[in-house]
């Protein structure tokens, strides 16, 4: 845990630092002649019908970076030309991807003239250098004393705040290093991806498949929310700015859910699993929706996706504290994972909502945040693995346990009547053709001279006898009280069960000393000329061994009595077996 909290802050330190040299340069209006771009002198909010003459003479401007508003019918930007050379003269607007009904520029030169150019939506042209598209402005001469920029129906604060005009695109604030970072954080997205699809394939758990789709969710949002898109294909401005917020919002939905169903039993209650996932169905219905910016929704849309969004910081971050200090090791690991993304959001959110004004280059420290969150989520998932596979080989185990004991005899260690039952068909079409039970002579007189245990002594002796002289075609069973069932199969089985009978006083008397009288022991058996055609039940086999073993205890006890049932292959169905009875 120790080494993903240390993980964690050196990625964000890598964050930090390539933010910090792009926000160093910003300013109302920069002079360097490296990074000559120029932010807003000032900005006002204004009535869709108020023109640009209007705006100079009576225009409520406010000269400070408050107040930026995306719920007006139109935004109005003032570019003071202070700094302007005719080299360095302002060419394009770069500002942050959104959607916007229109933006005009007026270019107004010191005698009154103006020149202006009006643009649609469509005509904003995305490039590889971030989440920024450009317009061209109006031709900037000497004379030339302010810009105005006019946006109607803008959908997102950021679209004007971070507006910036400069005499060359490529020298914006954001520099390769970022593009690279963005790149890094995708292979750190895709890798979590791939263990997700093997770890399914494994792992059957809705879990996976919920952070896959949280994953899957992430790299769009880098995708289009970081720019990287644009070096890879031209897509229409609007696309852009919808899929980007879209897809945070899905992604946002799907964490939460992915909460809900990750944390081990226990480690939520049961409330708070529930608004756990009511919380993450709103955040891809609600801030999805309002992602989406429809005309009807722009007077909301930018402020209400942000607002939507606080239901799930606080619930997910109030659920995964509930388990932490319920013990969940899981939580720990999303709590390392979640601290910085949930860090990076809320700057985002504000600044978002106009509270503040910072540079585009922050979203960095959301992004290296996003690339923390999967891979750490990923190790989380493979703990869980092995966590979760530890539990089932466990409970293998255990049922392997269980099994055995409910088809093994506790005393003896052979199968059972149950097991036995259960398997006598499958068995019988086996080969295993004999059927021979073995019954102790004078049992009860053990048991009531020398006690129970010298009784189950001499039971495990009768067992061992019976093991010892098996052969792997054969099959030894305990069917309770003095009562054992030998199955064979092959050549001279009668022969063989009759010396397995014949080896169970001799091990009685070497195990259980002081026994007055041998032990010895009647055997019926019963043998199947063809057991691939036979039409009897293990109920009936036993009854036939059973009646011939008495046979053999009313002869004297201590032999064995036999019956050879014969399948005549031409007989009608239902017709019984020839019988060949007899006794050794």
């Amino acid at each position: 845990m120790r080494i993903l909290i240390r993980f964690c802050v050196a990625a964000m330190l890598l964050a930090m630092f390539a933010v910090r040299p792009a926000a160093a340069h910003e300013g109302a209006h920069d002079h360097d002649r490296d990074l000559p771009s120029f932010s807003p002198s000032c900005h006002a909010a204004a009535p869709v019908d108020r023109t640009a003459a209007a705006m100079i003479a009576r225009g409520e401007w406010t000269c400070t970076n408050e107040n930026w508003r995306s719920d007006v019918p139109s935004m109005w930007l003032r570019f003071d030309a202070q700094g302007w050379h005719d080299e360095l003269a302002p060419r394009q607007l770069i500002t942050r991807i959104a959607r916007f009904s229109s933006i005009t520029f007026y270019a107004v030169d010191d005698d009154g003239t103006m020149r202006s150019e009006r643009y649609g939506q469509n005509d904003g042209r995305p490039f590889a250098d971030g989440p920024v598209f450009e317009l061209p402005l109006p031709e900037i001469t000497e004379q030339t004393r302010m810009l105005l920029v006019r946006i109607e129906a803008p959908h997102s604060v950021p679209l004007m705040s971070e507006a910036r005009i400069t005499h060359d695109k490529t020298k914006t604030q954001w520099r390769p290093v970022n593009l690279v970072l963005l790149a890094f954080v995708m292979g750190m997205l895709t890798l979590p991806l791939l263990f997700d699809v093997n770890f399914y394939v494994v792992l059957r758990e809705r879990f996976v498949l919920l952070h896959a789709g949280l994953v899957a969710s992430m790299m769009v949002y880098v995708m289009f929310a970081g720019g990287l898109v644009s070096a890879m294909v031209a897509l229409p401005l609007a696309l852009i700015a919808v899929l980007a917020p879209l897809s945070y919002a899905i992604a946002g939905g799907l964490a939460a859910l992915f909460v809900a169903n990750f944390l081990e039993r226990g480690a939520q209650s049961r409330l708070m699993r529930r608004v756990t996932i009511m919380v993450g169905y709103f955040t891809m219905a609600v801030p999805g929706f309002l992602a989406l910016q429809f005309d009807v929704t722009q007077p909301f849309d930018d402020r209400g996706y942000f607002i939507t969004f606080i239901p799930f910081i606080i619930v997910v971050t109030s659920a995964v504290i509930e388990a932490v200090l319920r013990g969940s090791r899981s939580a720990r690991f999303i709590l390392v994972a979640w601290a910085p993304i949930i860090i990076a959001s809320t700057e985002r959110l504000l600044r978002g909502l106009g509270w503040y004004v910072g540079p585009a280059s922050y979203d960095q420290m959301l992004y290296v945040a996003i690339g923390i969150e999967v891979v750490v989520i990923s190790l989380a998932i493979a703990d869980r693995f092995l966590a979760l596979r530890h539990e089932r080989d466990a409970a293998l185990t255990e049922a392997r346990f269980l099994e055995q004991i409910s088809t093994r005899d506790s005393l003896t260690g052979l199968m059972n009547r149950r097991a036995i039952e259960a398997r006598f068909d499958e068995l019988l079409r086996q080969g295993f053709n004999t059927f021979a039970l073995i019954d102790l002579d004078r049992f009860k007189a053990i048991n009531d001279l020398h006690g129970h245990q010298v009784g189950d002594a001499a039971l495990i002796a009768c067992a061992d006898a019976i093991r010892a002289n098996a052969d792997r075609d054969s099959i030894a069973v305990r069917l309770g009280g003095e009562e054992f069932v030998v199955l064979l199969r092959g050549e001279h089985t009668l022969e063989r069960a009759e010396a397995l009978r014949r080896a169970i006083p001799m091990r009685i008397a070497n195990q259980v000393p002081g026994l007055d009288l041998p032990v010895t022991a009647s055997m019926g058996v019963v043998v199947m000329s063809d057991s691939s055609q036979h039409a009897m039940a293990f109920a009936e086999f036993y009854a036939r061994a059973d009646a011939l073993m008495y046979e053999a205890k009313a002869s004297g006890r201590n032999r064995l009595a036999y019956e050879r049932q014969t399948v005549f292959k031409g007989a009608a169905r239902g017709r019984g077996p020839g019988t060949n009875r007899g006794a050794a």
